[in-house]
């Protein structure tokens, strides 16, 4: 089935929601304001337009935008220049205290002191070493003729971005200086209420989130699909060393040069691919033209190999030489890889909502890492930190009690030296405080990046795990290392790996492909569809018909589908989506009441905060500490608060509980909407966030959604106030998402371990059956001794709890 897949003819999206427009909606005209027909209505290219509309909101505006655009020139100008003047212009001999300078003319014992001039070539002697030497002469005409296109560049740009900065002032009615307080969803709506009146699209009455996701994503979601199947060759064994991953920002663009936008590429323009790709007849000549096209763009990589290494090494140098010197440790930190941006990317999520998301996995993240220790290198680097400290305390001793020592030689470069390293040092000495508890340390990172493979459960102690985890967060130090070598990997992997799988990347664009009325072609991943791209064991058993080729990995769909209709609350779905959204909410309902209350859930925040070494206060991060503590409070035999023993819960029922609450509350804040309050929730959406549940002290009194900001306010001060309210609903909506990617996550490995706990029942039953025939007396509720399985001793669970509450009952009966 899969191999019949891959020859699918390329096909052309016929749907009713997307096709909307009623008969004879062609011939009708579309009345225009006068002076907005010629800006903003009929957009050809509406991919770039709405791209700029996000980057113009996501950069703060026009002034910021310049601003930067100019400085990133005479970045360029100052790197060039100066490198240039160090290399030609500077006597190191005289710098260096090699060659004699007598300003007096008089033969003297004592050397004169030597001044700066006097290190500098003079300005005719200067352009002579320049004018002598032909590799420099090269590649300051290499550097002019760069500098000059990203000037012209910027000068589009800058024109671009002003027609831009019109329509913001003028069709969405948002001014410049109130930007900032504007969030992309609100721009978004604006966007969206007034494609009826600018008509900037023609092929469709409508506008919906999801037509402006699809044409600033497009080839985004195709990035993400491609990483996700699992087609790109960003995977490498390296001998003796084991699996690498290896993508850099040099290695990702040429590979949207190739498919994407450079010349030969499979696109014929933004929206569009060629015809010709569409068909499966023809598909070994055209994974031969791609091949060509890869080996001819790797040559050129490979013959501009020099020059953009020496751009690279010039470019680390002058970014990261100050921060080394000031922060050696900031090499120790840790940063999410380019790899691990794509692996953990929704579909359809754009580059502020990803940035968002992992940066507040980045803490967990970290802490987690960190706890992975090794007693021997601790040791050792305990012993170094103690010499270098020694040595450098009598350096720094000395330099205080007399500051000649200071010009004693290269005595500053060993204090500077043995800084590093004590800096280095104690990065490899643990905090005497930390807790080792991984698994929830890695739960607590699933939270916020969503994403994480099977065999992670059970295993967070397992260095394969860390490993793994290293691969999507990395070191600093290694992404810069990684960057410098990238001019030199990444020609022999566009020509030796990448043009081997041309055949299997013109058959995913073609079966991968669907054309979409008023948006044109993008990845079919990208429309989140269930039937088409699910997996049955995602929640969509009973409800795809996708063939193994066909699933995204992982769970990519269900999440995204999640992801994206709680960030866009009022996005009507398609019925399947719908189907699958409806049917995970009756799951959560089912699954919430086997769990205890979201109240009693959320009194136990402060312990399980404490027990996750939270240091925030924030209410979204304490409400996914309880999530997470409370099934090992209640495993424990830990009382509660209010003294009596819970049911043990499992971690999915406890975050459908939550779930639920937000659901419940939905009601209520329904009700209010018929009493004035507008209500803002479409039908369709999974859950309110309307978090009246949580308690005083996180949201104050009043539920989020009966907030008022623009009463008894003046009109600055209720915009303020807006953006601020927006932001804490942005925030549980987050934490709406965490609580749905833990819950998927747990009821996907409670399913692929049904297959292994049906085996485990069989072997019982033959036991039991076993026992029946020997004459030996075994109840049918009692499992048999021989099999693995939980302790028979009492731990404190629901049994000791019903036994409490029979003595409170019998106390309470004796007359007094």
């Amino acid at each position: 089935m899969a191999n019949l897949d891959k020859y699918r003819e390329y096909h052309r999206l016929d749907d009713d929601e997307e096709d909307s427009m009623p008969a004879g909606e062609d011939d009708m005209l579309v009345h225009v304001p006068e002076g907005l027909k010629d800006s903003w209505h009929h957009i050809t290219n509406l991919d770039n337009f709405f791209t700029r509309i996000y980057h113009f909101h996501q950069k703060n505006g026009f002034s910021c935008m310049m601003l930067s655009e100019f400085f990133e020139l005479v970045q360029f100008l100052f790197v060039v220049i100066f490198t240039t003047f160090l290399f030609t212009c500077v006597d190191y001999d005289v710098l260096f205290a090699n060659t004699y300078v007598n300003h007096t003319n008089v033969v003297s014992v004592e050397r004169n002191k030597v001044t700066l001039p006097d290190a500098i070539f003079p300005r005719d002697q200067c352009r002579q070493r320049i004018q002598e030497n032909g590799w420099i002469i090269f590649l300051l005409v290499m550097a002019a003729i760069f500098w000059l296109y990203r000037l012209v560049k910027v000068i589009c740009n800058m024109l671009s971005y002003w027609e831009i900065r019109t329509f913001y002032n003028k069709a969405l009615k948002i001014p410049t200086v109130e930007l900032c307080n504007f969030t992309w969803q609100e721009v978004q709506q604006r966007l969206i209420s007034i494609q009826r009146e600018h008509q900037m699209c023609v092929h469709k009455k409508e506008l919906t989130e999801l037509d402006i996701y699809h044409r600033i994503l497009r080839f985004k979601n195709y990035m993400v699909a491609m990483v996700n199947k699992s087609l790109l060759p960003i995977r490498f064994h390296l001998p003796g060393w084991g699996e690498v991953i290896f993508l850099t920002q040099g290695l990702k663009y040429n590979f949207e040069l190739i498919l994407f936008w450079g010349p030969g590429s499979l696109f014929q323009n933004k929206w569009n691919l060629h015809p010709k790709y569409k068909r499966a007849g023809n598909r070994l000549e055209l994974a031969q033209h791609l091949s060509r096209t890869i080996c001819l763009i790797g040559l050129a990589n490979l013959l501009l190999c020099p020059l953009i290494l020496v751009w690279q090494i010039l470019y680390a140098f002058f970014s990261y030489a100050e921060i080394i010197k000031r922060e050696p440790g900031s090499l120790g930190a840790r940063r999410w890889s380019l790899f691990g941006r794509l692996y953990l990317r929704h579909f359809n999520e754009l580059e502020h909502e990803l940035q968002m998301r992992l940066s507040r996995g980045y803490k967990p993240a970290s802490k987690y890492m960190n706890s992975f220790i090794s007693p021997l290198l601790t040791v050792a680097a305990k012993n170094i930190a103690f010499f270098s400290g020694s040595i450098l305390a009598v350096l720094i001793t000395l330099t205080v009690y007399d500051e000649d020592v200071l010009t004693v030689q290269h005595i500053l470069t060993a204090i500077t030296i043995l800084g590093i390293v004590i800096t280095i040092s104690r990065t490899f000495i643990p905090d005497e405080h930390m807790v080792w508890n991984p698994e929830q340390l890695l739960q607590c990172v699933l939270a916020h990046i969503h994403y994480m493979p099977d065999h992670w459960k059970g295993n967070a102690n397992a260095s394969e795990t860390r490993n793994e985890l290293a691969e999507l967060f990395q070191y600093k130090a290694v992404f810069i290392l990684e960057e410098l070598l990238s001019p030199v990997i990444t020609p022999f992997i566009l020509i030796f790996c990448l043009r081997h799988k041309s055949l299997e990347i013109i058959d995913f664009f073609r079966n991968f492909s669907v054309e979409v009325v008023g948006v044109g072609d993008i990845c079919s991943f990208a429309q989140m569809d269930v039937r088409k791209h699910g997996h049955p064991q995602w929640f969509s058993e009973g409800q795809t018909e996708a063939s193994v080729y066909q699933q995204a990995e992982n769970g990519k769909t269900e999440l995204s589908l999640m992801h994206f209709a709680i960030t866009n609350p009022q996005w009507q779905p398609p019925q399947e989506s719908s189907v699958f959204i409806g049917h995970l909410k009756e799951k959560v309902q089912q699954d919430a009441t086997n769990a205890p209350s979201a109240q009693l859930i959320l009194s136990e925040a402060p312990l399980a905060a404490s027990l996750l070494s939270n240091a925030s206060s924030a209410a979204p991060d304490d409400l996914l500490s309880s999530v997470l503590v409370h099934p090992i409070l209640t495993a424990s035999g830990l009382p509660t608060r209010d003294r009596y023993f819970m049911q043990p819960s499992s971690t999915a029922n406890v975050a459908a509980s939550i779930l639920a609450s937000f659901s419940n509350s939905q009601l209520s804040s329904r009700t209010k909407s018929h009493t004035g309050h507008p209500n803002r929730c479409p039908e369709n959406v999974p859950y309110r966030t309307d978090h009246s549940i949580i308690d005083d002290r996180w949201t104050g009194p009043k539920s989020l959604f009966s907030y008022d900001p623009s009463a008894s306010m003046s009109p600055s001060d209720s915009r303020h106030h807006s953006a601020s309210h927006s932001n804490l609903l942005s925030e549980y909506a987050n934490t709406e998402m965490s609580l749905h990617a833990i819950y998927m996550h747990e009821k996907h490995q409670q399913q692929s371990q049904l297959p292994q706990a049906v085996g485990m029942w069989q072997t019982a039953s033959a036991v039991r059956e076993h026992h029946m025939q020997s004459g030996s007396s075994l109840s049918p509720d009692q499992p048999p001794e021989s099999l693995p399985g939980p302790s028979q001793l009492p731990l404190g669970g629901w049994a000791e709890s019903e036994e409490e509450q029979t003595q409170s009952a019998r106390k309470s009966s004796i007359p007094r």
